[in-house]
């Protein structure tokens, strides 16, 4: 359920919007409203909207059908059907409903673009948008309709009915009620749309789009968290931290994302009483790559987020609309509504979302393998044999990685013809999308076990102690989840150990030892 207790407002400006305020306003409801320079920017573009509207030569969108039905023309006594016949008939979303910070981002975004004055929109229709956002109004949007080009059409256009006060709609306690009376409670009057209006409200990659910048604000999170959990893991099977030292990472492979992975374990591992006499022992010489390779692909996985932050700014720094509004008046079909850029990276965001979760399991594995764990019980069980341990914990783990790994298969790289074949090529970018929050959720899951595995061994090293970052971490832990001892109930651990990293105290408390982690 969506937050309102933020005290952030957002104003909408012609020159666009960050992510943080888009994150502000679709996961903890911060008001919005639109600049009154934006507001007089928007009116008098749609003077020139409204001069074309009375001219005699067609104009997509204005005076003609949509789509395959672009060259039939439509006179001024049907316009004001033929933009709501668009909305009605394009929403034609079936299945699950999609999640309310979903439905609030892409709400948002679209008002961004209207907000640009590149759209033809009269001011009502922008500010009519943030109203409901802003009363927490919450159209229903279906998990299934959009094809990722000419816009997230059927996601849009179930909020583009609710604007024009049909189709259906959740208040902000998510009870379901009626659109004219959600509308009339919050004083919001339903918009009659005029010409370009209906188009407008929802030719843009705007759904694909806030689920990209919100997995990007989660996995930023999650790969700091595996530098943790990793790190746990490392002293659980009493690893070696030498090849995390600087030394051996920027000089030799000039990778950022690995230099700072490296630099977070090393500084999270420091001051472990497992390691030093790991050290002091020099029994081995060399770890299994799960824990010797991880700056590698938790730094990969940091790259690979960088990219995908690079092409959502340019995106939020887009006008997607078709037509558009030039600068200089003209009105001009054009193919910026194709999800491709952002549909590769949401692809991308999968693939090594699925990777740092494989790599994540192989160490709590190999922590439950009395043969590979150095000295631990089977299964980290309290008596083996009669208990089980956290056996099954990671039959849990492997089951989420095989489906991140099917997740990984690219949407990208479909392609459905639509529209009687005038849609030809369509880049899936929504269900990219759908299935890259599942993946963010999943590593989630694994990490958490990840966690609640290696604060067991760390415990079962006792009387060594970890490092003081490793401490503080597992001390959250434990206010919610015991330390080792016979069989319980393990799904509530695994779903409070999920629960700290969702509200992130178990990382918070490492940061508060060693500083804020890269």
């Amino acid at each position: 359920m969506t937050s309102t207790t933020t005290t952030l407002s957002v104003t909408l400006s012609s020159a666009g919007l960050s992510a943080a305020e888009l994150l502000a306003v679709a996961r903890r409801g911060a008001p919005v409203h639109l600049d009154p320079a934006a507001r007089e920017h928007v009116a008098s573009v749609r003077g020139h909207i409204e001069h074309l509207a009375l001219g005699a030569v067609p104009v997509y969108g204005v005076s003609t059908g949509f789509g395959a039905l672009a060259d039939t023309a439509i006179p001024p006594s049907l316009r004001h059907a033929l933009q709501r016949s668009l909305i009605r008939s394009h929403a034609a979303g079936a299945g699950p409903e999609v999640e309310t910070e979903v439905v609030r981002a892409l709400m948002l975004l679209r008002a961004r673009t209207l907000a640009s004055g590149r759209t033809g929109v009269r001011p009502v229709v922008v500010e009519t948008l943030l109203a409901l956002l802003n009363a927490h109004i919450t159209p229903i949007v279906h998990e299934y309709g959009s094809l990722g080009c000419s816009g997230d059409l059927a996601p849009l256009s179930h909020c583009a009915l609710v604007l024009m006060g049909e189709g259906r709609a959740r208040d902000r306690d998510g009870a379901e009620r009626p659109v004219p009376e959600l509308l009339a409670e919050a004083g919001i009057a339903p918009v009659l749309l005029e010409e370009k209006e209906g188009l407008a409200l929802i030719n843009g990659t705007d759904g694909m789009l806030g689920m990209l910048l919100m997995a990007i604000a989660d996995l930023d999170e999650l790969v700091r968290i595996a530098d943790l959990t990793t790190a746990l893991s490392v002293q659980g099977l009493r690893g070696r931290d030498t090849v995390f030292r600087p030394e051996l990472h920027a000089p030799l492979r000039p990778h950022p994302g690995q230099a700072a992975s490296a630099a977070n374990i090393y500084a999270l591992l420091a001051g472990s009483e497992i390691v030093a006499d790991v050290a002091a022992e020099g029994s081995r010489v060399q770890d299994a790559y799960s824990l010797r390779c991880a700056p590698q692909v938790a730094g990969g996985v940091r790259d690979t987020i960088e990219h995908a932050r690079t092409v959502a700014a340019r995106e939020l720094a887009s006008a997607i609309d078709n037509p558009v509004v030039l600068e200089d008046g003209t009105v001009t079909s054009n193919g910026n509504f194709h999800g491709a850029p952002v549909a590769y990276v949401l692809d991308f965001l999968a693939v090594v979302s699925a990777d740092l979760a494989s790599i994540a399991e192989r160490r709590t594995d190999r922590m439950l393998d009395r043969s590979r764990s150095h000295g631990l019980p089977p299964f980290l069980a309290d008596d083996p044999g009669v208990d089980s341990g956290l056996m099954i914990a990671q039959y849990t783990q492997a089951a989420l990685v095989s489906e991140m790994k099917r997740l990984a298969v690219p949407a990208s790289v479909d392609s459905i013809p639509s529209s009687a074949m005038q849609e030809d090529h369509v880049s899936m970018g929504w269900h990219a999308a759908r299935k890259l929050r599942t993946s963010v959720a999943d590593l989630r899951r694994v990490l958490a076990i990840e966690l609640l595995t290696a604060a067991r061994a760390i415990d079962l090293r006792a009387p060594l102690t970890p490092s003081p970052a490793s401490a503080a971490a597992i001390a959250v832990l434990r206010r919610t989840v015991e330390g080792p001892g016979p069989d319980r109930f393990l799904a509530a651990d695994i779903a409070e150990a999920e629960a700290r990293l969702l509200d992130g105290s178990v990382l918070a408390a490492a940061e508060d030892v060693v500083g804020p982690l890269s």
